[in-house]
């Protein structure tokens, strides 16, 4: 029986947290689908084309890992895969509420899906995406946060009228 994972977000952008995730939950399962979760709530940098890009770029050498889009639950795209766990990643305490909500939500929703919560490692436990596109917005450095080319893409966006 191969061991299917699901780890969704919106990765606007792609951190080095994630990828942090990313590898270490793909030595996890057999399969790993990177989901990026459409969220109609969520106003995002980047277009799901642009988000899908960066993580493909970042995982093409982990051959079990692909990147799909979902616009419907996570707990029922992860059925239709047929995945039995969702990973996330935790940087503080402060995740962990939210995760643990999630996770006894998204058993409601399917009760064969387990919720994996991969604490990140400490040198990433402090940033989001969010304080990226701050950091940026003010011009600082995010190159301890981003891969280059996401650092340019950032940029690019950001700053492309000045």
């Amino acid at each position: 029986m191969n061991k299917i994972g699901v780890y969704p977000g919106s990765f606007d952008p792609l951190t080095y947290g994630h990828l942090d995730i990313i590898e270490r939950g793909s030595k996890l399962f057999d399969q790993l689908y990177i989901v990026l979760s459409v969220n109609s709530s969520k106003k995002t940098m980047f277009s799901i084309d642009e988000r899908r890009n960066m993580l493909e770029r970042v995982t093409k050498d982990l051959d079990n890992v692909n990147i799909l889009v979902c616009d419907t639950l996570i707990a029922d795209f992860a059925k239709e895969l047929g995945a039995t766990a969702l990973l996330r990643g935790i940087r503080a305490i402060t995740d962990f509420e939210y995760e643990l909500q999630m996770a006894a939500t998204n058993r409601k929703i399917n009760p064969d899906i387990d919720t994996v919560c991969m604490m990140t490692k400490a040198e990433y436990s402090y940033f989001s995406s969010s304080m990226v596109k701050e950091i940026a917005r003010y011009k600082g450095d995010i190159s301890i946060f981003v891969p280059q080319f996401i650092k340019e893409l950032v940029f690019e966006k950001m700053h492309k009228d000045q």
